[in-house]
């Protein structure tokens, strides 16, 4: 049975690779940070007593900011696969607490490849390692970007990102690591975060149906992103680590939609088509530095990883509205 941990396993992306692992036959240990309130609501339904015969998900308590449990975690597990997806992974917050961006999803990435490096080196055991890079990099440089786009970062998060990707890539030549990088673009689901763009639409648009709110105020409905949906993409991160040879993909739909196309499909599928009336501009939410264009060029994916986005945008839309209506008891 091999044996994989994730960071961010509580988030949308670790929640659906814990289910793709387990579903593989894993045995999945999630770190976790330590709070005052549960966080662990998009992995409840995977999670068992672990007394009981069988369980094949552990939850343990952790930080990227705390190399000596990093390290203390790799010899008690002996992990065949390391998916590193915690990071500050907010944009725009990052422009407010820059420090502990870069702290968290910068130099976090630096201690776990110096732990696995150490890990190898005592033990002789090898751990296939994943760094959930972002499209976020690519910033201020015109599309479409590929593996060999140069980078532009345009936040605090994008420039921690870049760090990151580069420790991976130094790590991986220096050491004979099998460590590759993810470069996501952006991808949503139903268990996106509330203060997400994507969601943040989505959720109004169900309060607005439900007679709840009147308005949804938003910044730039310019910017435009390749949109695809997250449960697909962690197959794409599997599939990485699945390589005989190590290296860097770009994951991607191939398409672009401004942030206003997101919010007309949105009011669109629940039955509100003059969207406007609904959309107010409020300035706190413009960035200091904007992405303007992301597109991705997914054609090493497709070739060698077999991988390609399914689900349209559209059809994504509608299953995130869908599911917010549900919660708040309306119907189209």
């Amino acid at each position: 049975m091999k044996k994989a941990i994730i960071t961010g396993i509580t988030g949308q992306d670790g929640s659906y690779l814990a289910e793709l692992l387990l579903e593989k036959g894993y045995e999945v240990h999630g770190i976790i940070r330590r709070a005052s309130t549960f966080n662990t609501g998009r992995i409840d339904h995977l999670y068992q007593d672990p007394h009981v015969n069988g369980v094949r998900l552990f939850l343990h308590f952790g930080d990227l900011s705390d190399s000596a449990t990093l390290r203390k975690l790799l010899y008690e597990i002996e992990p065949d696969e390391f998916y590193n997806l915690g990071a500050q992974s907010h944009v725009r917050v990052s422009f407010d607490i820059p420090e502990y961006t870069a702290d968290v999803t910068g130099l976090g990435v630096l201690r776990v490849l110096e732990a696995i490096k150490d890990y190898q080196v005592h033990t002789g055991k090898k751990i296939r390692f994943y760094q959930a890079s972002s499209s976020e990099m690519f910033g201020s440089t015109p599309p479409p970007q590929s593996e060999m786009t140069q980078f532009h970062p345009r936040s605090p998060y994008g420039v921690a990102k870049t760090f990151a990707f580069h420790s991976t890539v130094n790590y991986r030549e220096s050491y004979d690591m099998f460590a590759v990088n993810g470069i996501l673009f952006n991808h949503e689901s139903e268990r996106r975060g509330e203060t997400f763009v994507t969601r943040k639409i989505t959720r109004a648009v169900a309060r607005i149906k439900a007679g709840l709110d009147d308005k949804l105020y938003l910044g730039n409905l310019d910017a435009r992103r390749d949109w695809g949906y997250a449960p697909e993409y962690v197959e794409a991160m599997w599939r990485m680590l699945q390589q005989p040879e190590p290296d860097d993909y770009v994951i991607g739909t191939g398409t672009s939609h401004s942030v206003g196309d997101f919010v007309a499909a949105a009011f669109k599928h629940a039955g509100l088509p003059d969207w406007e009336k609904y959309v107010g501009i409020d300035p706190r939410y413009y960035r200091p530095a904007e992405v303007i264009s992301l597109i991705a060029d997914t054609r090493k994916a497709e070739e060698k990883l077999g991988w390609k986005a399914l689900i349209s945008f559209d059809e994504l839309v509608g299953r995130m509205v869908d599911s917010d209506m549900k919660a708040h008891g309306v119907t189209k």
